[in-house]
Protein backbone atom coordinates (compact mmCIF):
# COMPACT_ATOMS: atom_id res chain seq x y z
CA UNK A 1 0.00 0.00 0.00
CA UNK A 2 1.41 3.32 -1.08
CA UNK A 3 1.72 6.15 1.44
CA UNK A 4 -1.11 8.66 0.85
CA UNK A 5 -3.31 6.04 -0.83
CA UNK A 6 -6.42 7.18 1.06
CA UNK A 7 -9.71 8.47 -0.39
CA UNK A 8 -10.46 12.14 0.36
CA UNK A 9 -14.03 13.56 0.47
CA UNK A 10 -15.95 16.62 1.74
CA UNK A 11 -19.36 17.07 3.32
CA UNK A 12 -21.96 18.61 1.00
CA UNK A 13 -24.96 20.84 1.72
CA UNK A 14 -27.63 21.32 -0.93
CA UNK A 15 -31.05 22.89 -1.07
CA UNK A 16 -34.04 20.66 -1.66
CA UNK A 17 -34.62 20.38 -5.41
CA UNK A 18 -31.00 21.28 -6.19
CA UNK A 19 -28.07 19.17 -7.43
CA UNK A 20 -25.43 17.62 -5.17
CA UNK A 21 -21.95 16.82 -6.49
CA UNK A 22 -20.01 14.13 -4.57
CA UNK A 23 -16.26 14.00 -5.27
CA UNK A 24 -13.79 11.39 -4.06
CA UNK A 25 -10.06 11.82 -4.74
CA UNK A 26 -6.95 9.82 -4.04
CA UNK A 27 -3.40 11.15 -4.31
CA UNK A 28 -1.66 7.88 -5.21
CA UNK A 29 -3.38 4.96 -6.85
CA UNK A 30 -2.04 1.79 -8.43
CA UNK A 31 -4.99 1.22 -10.76
CA UNK A 32 -7.39 0.46 -7.92
CA UNK A 33 -11.11 1.26 -8.42
CA UNK A 34 -13.13 3.88 -6.52
CA UNK A 35 -16.77 3.42 -5.53
CA UNK A 36 -19.62 5.64 -4.22
CA UNK A 37 -22.45 4.13 -2.17
CA UNK A 38 -25.52 5.75 -0.57
CA UNK A 39 -26.67 5.79 3.10
CA UNK A 40 -28.49 2.48 2.48
CA UNK A 41 -25.12 1.00 1.40
CA UNK A 42 -26.33 0.61 -2.20
CA UNK A 43 -23.56 1.07 -4.76
CA UNK A 44 -24.17 4.07 -7.01
CA UNK A 45 -21.07 3.93 -9.20
CA UNK A 46 -18.14 1.49 -9.30
CA UNK A 47 -15.53 3.33 -11.30
CA UNK A 48 -17.36 4.52 -14.39
CA UNK A 49 -19.97 1.77 -14.16
CA UNK A 50 -23.44 2.80 -12.92
CA UNK A 51 -24.78 0.32 -10.41
CA UNK A 52 -28.13 1.81 -9.29
CA UNK A 53 -30.98 2.54 -11.67
CA UNK A 54 -31.83 6.11 -10.74
CA UNK A 55 -32.06 8.67 -13.53
CA UNK A 56 -31.17 11.46 -11.12
CA UNK A 57 -27.67 10.04 -10.55
CA UNK A 58 -25.05 10.73 -13.20
CA UNK A 59 -21.31 10.32 -13.68
CA UNK A 60 -19.33 13.55 -13.88
CA UNK A 61 -15.73 12.24 -13.87
CA UNK A 62 -14.11 8.85 -13.40
CA UNK A 63 -10.38 8.02 -13.23
CA UNK A 64 -8.02 6.20 -10.92
CA UNK A 65 -7.49 9.42 -8.95
CA UNK A 66 -11.06 10.79 -8.88
CA UNK A 67 -14.69 9.69 -8.94
CA UNK A 68 -17.29 12.47 -9.08
CA UNK A 69 -21.03 11.85 -9.39
CA UNK A 70 -24.09 14.14 -9.23
CA UNK A 71 -27.55 13.70 -7.75
CA UNK A 72 -30.16 16.06 -9.21
CA UNK A 73 -33.60 17.00 -7.86
CA UNK A 74 -32.41 16.20 -4.37
CA UNK A 75 -35.11 15.36 -1.82
CA UNK A 76 -35.00 15.21 1.96
CA UNK A 77 -34.80 11.38 1.74
CA UNK A 78 -31.42 11.71 -0.01
CA UNK A 79 -29.87 13.15 3.15
CA UNK A 80 -27.39 10.99 4.99
CA UNK A 81 -23.86 9.51 5.03
CA UNK A 82 -22.35 8.62 1.63
CA UNK A 83 -19.26 6.38 1.44
CA UNK A 84 -16.35 6.44 -0.97
CA UNK A 85 -14.36 3.15 -1.02
CA UNK A 86 -10.88 2.51 -2.40
CA UNK A 87 -10.52 -1.20 -3.09
CA UNK A 88 -7.06 -1.81 -1.76
CA UNK A 89 -6.19 -4.59 0.68
CA UNK A 90 -7.64 -3.75 3.13
CA UNK A 91 -10.37 -1.52 1.68
CA UNK A 92 -10.00 2.12 2.60
CA UNK A 93 -13.13 4.31 3.02
CA UNK A 94 -14.07 7.96 3.56
CA UNK A 95 -17.51 9.26 4.51
CA UNK A 96 -19.23 12.46 3.36
CA UNK A 97 -22.47 13.70 4.88
CA UNK A 98 -25.06 15.11 2.48
CA UNK A 99 -27.22 17.72 4.20
CA UNK A 100 -30.45 18.66 2.44
CA UNK A 101 -32.03 21.99 3.36
CA UNK A 102 -35.82 22.12 3.42
CA UNK A 103 -37.04 25.28 1.69
CA UNK A 104 -39.74 27.10 3.70
CA UNK A 105 -42.99 27.75 1.89
CA UNK A 106 -44.17 31.29 1.24
CA UNK A 107 -45.64 32.57 4.51
CA UNK A 108 -49.32 33.32 4.98
CA UNK A 109 -50.86 35.84 7.39
CA UNK A 110 -54.15 34.91 9.08
CA UNK A 111 -56.40 36.65 11.59
CA UNK A 112 -56.85 39.96 9.77
CA UNK A 113 -60.34 41.44 10.05
CA UNK A 114 -61.23 43.81 7.21
CA UNK A 115 -62.14 46.35 8.18
CA UNK A 116 -61.15 46.43 11.84
CA UNK A 117 -62.78 48.94 14.19
CA UNK A 118 -60.78 51.37 16.29
CA UNK A 119 -60.16 49.78 19.69
CA UNK A 120 -60.42 46.19 18.43
CA UNK A 121 -57.96 43.59 19.72
CA UNK A 122 -56.71 41.48 16.81
CA UNK A 123 -54.10 38.73 16.51
CA UNK A 124 -52.10 38.32 13.30
CA UNK A 125 -50.61 34.85 12.77
CA UNK A 126 -47.88 34.08 10.24
CA UNK A 127 -47.30 30.45 9.20
CA UNK A 128 -44.58 28.82 7.08
CA UNK A 129 -44.10 25.09 6.50
CA UNK A 130 -41.43 22.79 5.08
CA UNK A 131 -38.32 24.43 6.51
CA UNK A 132 -35.27 22.42 7.57
CA UNK A 133 -33.76 23.55 9.86
CA UNK A 134 -36.62 25.55 11.38
CA UNK A 135 -37.04 28.97 9.77
CA UNK A 136 -37.05 32.27 11.61
CA UNK A 137 -40.07 34.58 11.32
CA UNK A 138 -39.80 38.34 11.77
CA UNK A 139 -42.54 41.00 11.85
CA UNK A 140 -42.33 44.56 10.53
CA UNK A 141 -44.76 47.44 11.01
CA UNK A 142 -44.11 49.36 7.82
CA UNK A 143 -40.29 49.25 7.89
CA UNK A 144 -39.81 49.00 11.67
CA UNK A 145 -39.33 45.57 13.24
CA UNK A 146 -41.77 44.52 16.00
CA UNK A 147 -41.63 41.50 18.29
CA UNK A 148 -43.88 38.47 17.75
CA UNK A 149 -44.37 35.21 19.69
CA UNK A 150 -42.83 32.23 17.82
CA UNK A 151 -43.83 28.56 17.97
CA UNK A 152 -42.00 25.67 16.22
CA UNK A 153 -43.48 22.21 15.52
CA UNK A 154 -41.77 19.25 13.81
CA UNK A 155 -43.57 17.74 10.81
CA UNK A 156 -41.55 14.69 9.86
CA UNK A 157 -38.13 15.91 8.74
CA UNK A 158 -39.27 19.51 8.35
CA UNK A 159 -40.73 22.15 10.63
CA UNK A 160 -43.86 24.29 10.76
CA UNK A 161 -43.18 27.70 12.27
CA UNK A 162 -45.82 30.14 13.54
CA UNK A 163 -45.45 33.66 14.87
CA UNK A 164 -48.27 35.69 16.43
CA UNK A 165 -48.62 39.43 16.84
CA UNK A 166 -51.27 40.93 19.13
CA UNK A 167 -52.53 44.42 18.33
CA UNK A 168 -55.03 46.89 19.74
CA UNK A 169 -55.72 48.92 16.64
CA UNK A 170 -56.49 52.64 16.47
CA UNK A 171 -56.78 55.25 13.73
CA UNK A 172 -52.98 55.41 13.44
CA UNK A 173 -52.99 51.78 12.19
CA UNK A 174 -55.21 52.61 9.22
CA UNK A 175 -53.20 51.99 6.05
CA UNK A 176 -50.24 50.48 7.95
CA UNK A 177 -48.51 47.52 6.27
CA UNK A 178 -47.66 44.53 8.50
CA UNK A 179 -45.06 42.23 6.91
CA UNK A 180 -44.04 38.73 7.98
CA UNK A 181 -40.60 37.77 6.68
CA UNK A 182 -39.07 34.29 6.58
CA UNK A 183 -35.31 34.11 7.08
CA UNK A 184 -33.65 30.78 6.22
CA UNK A 185 -30.31 29.50 5.02
CA UNK A 186 -31.99 27.89 1.99
CA UNK A 187 -33.36 31.26 0.85
CA UNK A 188 -29.91 32.89 0.76
CA UNK A 189 -30.31 36.56 -0.16
CA UNK A 190 -33.98 36.40 -1.19
CA UNK A 191 -36.16 35.95 1.91
CA UNK A 192 -39.84 35.12 1.47
CA UNK A 193 -42.42 37.47 2.89
CA UNK A 194 -46.14 38.24 3.08
CA UNK A 195 -47.71 41.65 3.67
CA UNK A 196 -51.17 42.73 4.82
CA UNK A 197 -52.37 46.33 4.93
CA UNK A 198 -54.69 47.17 7.82
CA UNK A 199 -57.93 49.00 7.23
CA UNK A 200 -59.28 50.58 10.39
CA UNK A 201 -62.66 52.31 10.61
CA UNK A 202 -62.96 55.16 13.13
CA UNK A 203 -65.31 57.99 14.04
CA UNK A 204 -64.51 61.43 12.60
CA UNK A 205 -62.62 64.25 14.29
CA UNK A 206 -63.27 67.81 13.13
CA UNK A 207 -61.44 71.14 13.30
CA UNK A 208 -61.99 74.48 11.51
CA UNK A 209 -59.09 76.34 9.90
CA UNK A 210 -59.74 80.04 9.07
CA UNK A 211 -57.76 81.80 6.33
CA UNK A 212 -57.56 85.04 8.39
CA UNK A 213 -56.38 85.61 11.97
CA UNK A 214 -58.20 88.97 12.33
CA UNK A 215 -61.21 89.19 9.94
CA UNK A 216 -62.08 92.75 8.85
CA UNK A 217 -64.97 94.24 6.95
CA UNK A 218 -64.73 93.82 3.18
CA UNK A 219 -62.15 91.04 3.38
CA UNK A 220 -62.31 87.55 1.82
CA UNK A 221 -62.52 84.74 4.43
CA UNK A 222 -62.42 80.98 3.94
CA UNK A 223 -63.32 78.54 6.73
CA UNK A 224 -62.08 75.01 5.98
CA UNK A 225 -63.67 72.12 7.85
CA UNK A 226 -60.96 69.46 8.34
CA UNK A 227 -62.71 66.18 9.11
CA UNK A 228 -60.77 62.94 9.42
CA UNK A 229 -62.65 59.67 9.67
CA UNK A 230 -62.93 56.28 8.01
CA UNK A 231 -65.20 55.91 6.11
CA UNK A 232 -64.68 59.50 5.00
CA UNK A 233 -67.43 61.72 6.49
CA UNK A 234 -68.69 63.41 3.32
CA UNK A 235 -70.46 65.75 3.10
CA UNK A 236 -70.06 68.05 6.11
CA UNK A 237 -72.90 70.21 7.51
CA UNK A 238 -72.43 73.96 8.16
CA UNK A 239 -74.75 75.90 10.52
CA UNK A 240 -74.78 79.39 12.05
CA UNK A 241 -75.91 80.09 15.63
CA UNK A 242 -77.67 76.71 15.74
CA UNK A 243 -79.69 77.27 12.56
CA UNK A 244 -79.28 77.18 8.80
CA UNK A 245 -76.84 79.47 7.04
CA UNK A 246 -78.37 82.71 5.73
CA UNK A 247 -79.08 82.70 1.99
CA UNK A 248 -76.50 85.26 0.85
CA UNK A 249 -74.73 85.54 -2.50
CA UNK A 250 -71.44 86.38 -0.78
CA UNK A 251 -71.58 83.24 1.44
CA UNK A 252 -70.63 80.12 -0.56
CA UNK A 253 -70.45 76.47 0.56
CA UNK A 254 -68.25 74.22 -1.58
CA UNK A 255 -67.61 70.77 -0.18
CA UNK A 256 -65.83 71.27 3.15
CA UNK A 257 -65.26 75.02 2.66
CA UNK A 258 -67.40 77.98 3.74
CA UNK A 259 -66.36 81.17 1.92
CA UNK A 260 -67.27 84.82 2.61
CA UNK A 261 -66.44 86.91 -0.46
CA UNK A 262 -66.85 90.24 1.42
CA UNK A 263 -67.23 90.29 5.19
CA UNK A 264 -69.52 92.66 7.12
CA UNK A 265 -70.86 92.95 10.67
CA UNK A 266 -73.98 90.90 9.87
CA UNK A 267 -71.72 87.84 9.46
CA UNK A 268 -70.86 87.87 13.18
CA UNK A 269 -71.87 84.66 14.94
CA UNK A 270 -70.91 81.09 15.82
CA UNK A 271 -70.33 78.80 12.84
CA UNK A 272 -70.47 75.06 13.36
CA UNK A 273 -69.16 72.27 11.13
CA UNK A 274 -70.47 68.73 11.72
CA UNK A 275 -69.27 65.47 10.18
CA UNK A 276 -70.69 61.96 10.58
CA UNK A 277 -70.08 58.37 9.59
CA UNK A 278 -71.59 55.09 10.82
CA UNK A 279 -69.31 55.14 13.89
CA UNK A 280 -70.23 58.57 15.22
CA UNK A 281 -70.54 62.33 14.81
CA UNK A 282 -68.07 65.11 15.55
CA UNK A 283 -68.25 68.89 15.30
CA UNK A 284 -66.19 72.05 15.73
CA UNK A 285 -67.18 75.70 16.21
CA UNK A 286 -65.66 79.00 15.06
CA UNK A 287 -66.78 82.34 16.55
CA UNK A 288 -66.61 85.01 13.84
CA UNK A 289 -66.24 88.64 14.84
CA UNK A 290 -65.76 91.09 11.98
CA UNK A 291 -63.64 94.12 12.90
CA UNK A 292 -64.01 97.65 11.48
CA UNK A 293 -60.54 98.50 10.10
CA UNK A 294 -61.07 102.24 10.81
CA UNK A 295 -62.13 101.61 14.39
CA UNK A 296 -59.12 99.34 14.83
CA UNK A 297 -56.82 102.23 13.77
CA UNK A 298 -58.62 104.71 16.12
CA UNK A 299 -58.44 102.21 18.95
CA UNK A 300 -54.75 101.94 18.41
CA UNK A 301 -54.33 105.75 18.63
CA UNK A 302 -56.56 105.92 21.72
CA UNK A 303 -54.58 103.19 23.39
CA UNK A 304 -51.31 104.99 22.72
CA UNK A 305 -52.74 108.30 24.08
CA UNK A 306 -54.12 106.61 27.21
CA UNK A 307 -50.80 104.87 27.76
CA UNK A 308 -48.93 108.20 27.57
CA UNK A 309 -51.31 109.90 30.05
CA UNK A 310 -51.00 107.03 32.50
CA UNK A 311 -47.18 107.21 32.32
CA UNK A 312 -47.21 110.98 33.06
CA UNK A 313 -49.59 110.54 36.01
CA UNK A 314 -47.42 107.79 37.49
CA UNK A 315 -44.29 109.94 37.12
CA UNK A 316 -45.89 113.00 38.77
CA UNK A 317 -47.22 110.85 41.62
CA UNK A 318 -43.78 109.42 42.31
CA UNK A 319 -42.27 112.93 42.37
CA UNK A 320 -44.88 114.12 44.88
CA UNK A 321 -44.26 111.14 47.11
CA UNK A 322 -40.50 111.82 47.13
CA UNK A 323 -40.94 115.57 47.89
CA UNK A 324 -43.50 114.92 50.63
CA UNK A 325 -41.28 112.28 52.20
CA UNK A 326 -38.32 114.65 52.34
CA UNK A 327 -40.48 117.47 53.80
CA UNK A 328 -41.87 115.21 56.56
CA UNK A 329 -38.41 114.01 57.47
CA UNK A 330 -37.10 117.60 57.79
CA UNK A 331 -40.12 118.77 59.84
CA UNK A 332 -39.69 115.89 62.24
CA UNK A 333 -36.03 116.82 62.82
CA UNK A 334 -36.94 120.46 63.56
CA UNK A 335 -39.59 119.40 66.05
CA UNK A 336 -37.19 117.15 67.92
CA UNK A 337 -34.56 119.96 68.03
CA UNK A 338 -37.06 122.47 69.51
CA UNK A 339 -38.24 119.86 71.97
CA UNK A 340 -34.71 119.49 73.29
CA UNK A 341 -33.88 123.23 73.70
CA UNK A 342 -33.12 124.11 77.35
CA UNK A 343 -32.58 120.52 78.28
CA UNK A 344 -28.84 120.55 77.70
CA UNK A 345 -28.10 122.99 80.58
CA UNK A 346 -30.60 121.54 83.06
CA UNK A 347 -29.16 119.95 86.22
CA UNK A 348 -31.85 117.23 86.28
CA UNK A 349 -34.68 115.77 84.22
CA UNK A 350 -37.50 117.77 85.88
CA UNK A 351 -35.76 121.05 85.21
CA UNK A 352 -35.17 120.00 81.61
CA UNK A 353 -38.89 119.34 81.11
CA UNK A 354 -39.83 122.66 82.73
CA UNK A 355 -37.29 124.46 80.53
CA UNK A 356 -38.67 122.75 77.43
CA UNK A 357 -42.21 123.71 78.43
CA UNK A 358 -41.04 127.24 79.06
CA UNK A 359 -39.60 127.34 75.61
CA UNK A 360 -42.91 126.22 74.19
CA UNK A 361 -44.70 128.89 76.18
CA UNK A 362 -42.19 131.46 75.04
CA UNK A 363 -42.67 130.39 71.46
CA UNK A 364 -46.40 130.75 71.80
CA UNK A 365 -45.96 134.21 73.31
CA UNK A 366 -43.66 135.09 70.40
CA UNK A 367 -46.27 133.88 67.96
CA UNK A 368 -48.96 135.97 69.67
CA UNK A 369 -46.71 138.97 69.75
CA UNK A 370 -45.87 138.78 66.09
CA UNK A 371 -49.51 138.19 65.20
Amino acid sequence: LLIGQYPLVQNVTVTEGGTANLTCRVEYNDNTSLQWSNPAQQTLFFGDKKALRDNRIELIHASFSELTISISDVTLTDEGMYTCSLFTMPVRTAKAYLTVLGVPEKPEIDGLTKPALEGDQITLTCITQGSKPAADLRWFRNEKEVKGAKEVNASGKTFTVRSSLQLRVDRNDDGVAYTCRVDHVALAQSPQQATEVLEVHYAPRVEINPSLAVPQEGQYLKLECMSKGNPSPDPVLWTKDGGELPDLDRMIVEGRELTFTSLNKTDNGTYRCEASNHLGTSSAEYVLYVYDPNAMGQHGTDHALIGGVVAVVVFVTLCLIIVLGRYLARHKGTYLTNEAKGADDAPDADTAIINAEGNHAHAEEKKEYFI
